[in-house]
């Protein structure tokens, strides 16, 4: 090799970058101190786009396409340089290939829960998932902000810095959009395209746009899901008049499972009230109708050798010591009498009671308090 041929060998005579990754985003084209020859080749392929830095300042940028380097086709160099038309010799900088495609891997979620305030449900955290893509709009804005002198600029590296971004953006989209929680579901489209577009704005310094933005999953705490599928119930039911009736409803078999506690005459006497409240519900014209009678059949004779049942006797609560205690027969109050547990002022229920009564104004107990003597008069 001649002379000549070792110096044509110092210089740089094509510049390209081949991508053979998914997740670079700019790459520095590795120069080793070489000088680049005036009149090499500069190929720029499709999805990129190359950026001349001189010194640190940015240049000339090239869109996709093949290029001989002239002082014709570098007017900022050439003025950085202060070449004057016609400048041959060989010449240093760097040059930067930014990716213009879409990256769409990216993952976005919320550590913790945003807050939300809903019409419905007042002051509910919400939690989110999704994708969103993240594409390169302004290379040299890129380079400025970001990159630096970084020779090689990785996904990796902005991907937390969007992800912050989107969770404190998230609450003021889902705030803002007006949507109830109970439509979210199928709102998401349009909040992930607002939040697209929101991120965008707030990134364009850094020449970075979000042209998708997807919302796969927005959760609830589980007793929102509870209050959201009662709703969804009543609704199915033709939605009764209030949630009473439904919890009257749900009351049914928990009282029948309970027997001995009123549990019969309770599921009896609510579901003839819901029959009745449907069939009011259903009627075409939507007036009331009337209960049908209730036909009362005959009465059968007693036979007269056998004695009718024996009654039940009444059983007893106590509150005592502000714990209740129970259930006790007349027998066993004599004997709480007797230790003292139950006096006048001793509050009891029974059966058939709307509330808890002192002992003493309950005319079944006063036999029993007969001998107990009234509590001491306030001393002075």
């Amino acid at each position: 090799m001649g002379l000549m041929d070792r110096i044509r060998g110092e210089f740089i005579d094509i510049i390209e970058w081949t991508d053979d990754g998914r997740d670079t985003i700019v790459w520095r084209f590795p120069r080793h101190d070489n000088e680049i020859k005036m009149g090499a080749r500069l190929v720029v392929r499709e999805s990129q786009v190359a950026v001349f830095v001189n010194e640190g300042r940015l240049a000339d940028v090239y869109q996709p396409g093949t290029y001989t380097l002239t002082t014709q086709n570098m007017p900022v160099l050439s003025t950085l340089k202060g070449w004057k038309h016609g400048f041959e010799s060989p010449f240093k900088a760097e040059v930067y290939f930014v990716t213009t495609r879409q990256f769409t891997d990216f993952k976005w979620g919320t550590q913790n829960p945003v807050i939300l305030r809903d019409a419905d449900f007042g002051m509910v955290r919400v939690r989110a998932f999704g994708t969103f893509a993240a594409k390169v709009v302004d290379a040299a804005a890129l380079l400025r902000e970001l990159v630096g002198t970084d020779p090689q600029f990785r996904t990796e590296e902005v991907s937390e810095h969007l992800r912050q971004l989107i969770v404190s953006k998230l609450g003021a989209a889902l705030g803002s959009s007006g949507v109830p929680l109970l439509d979210l579901a199928a709102r998401q489209d349009g909040i992930g395209q607002q939040l697209a577009k929101a991120l965008t704005l707030e990134l364009s310094s850094t020449g970075i746009a979000i042209p998708r933005f997807y919302i796969e999953n927005i959760s609830v705490p589980p007793e929102i899901e509870a209050a959201i599928d009662t709703r969804s119930r009543m609704t199915i039911t033709g939605n009764l008049d209030d949630y009473a009736k439904l919890q009257a409803a749900d009351a049914i078999p928990i009282a029948a499972a309970n027997p001995g506690t009123g549990g019969d005459a309770l599921g009896l006497g609510v579901g003839m009230a819901l029959g009745q409240r449907i069939v009011q519900s259903t009627s075409g014209a939507g007036a009331a109708v009337p209960p049908a009678p209730v036909t009362q059949a005959p009465a059968q004779p007693a036979p007269a050798d056998v004695p009718p049942p024996l009654p039940t006797a009444p059983r007893w609560f106590l509150a005592v010591g502000g714990q209740q205690q129970g259930p006790y027969d007349e027998s066993a109050l004599a004997g709480q009498v007797a230790a003292g547990n139950l006096t006048r002022t001793t509050l009891v229920w029974r059966s058939g009671q709307t509330a808890w009564q002192p002992a003493g104004q309950v005319p079944e107990l006063t036999p029993l308090l007969a001998d107990v003597p009234p509590p001491l008069p306030p001393q002075s």
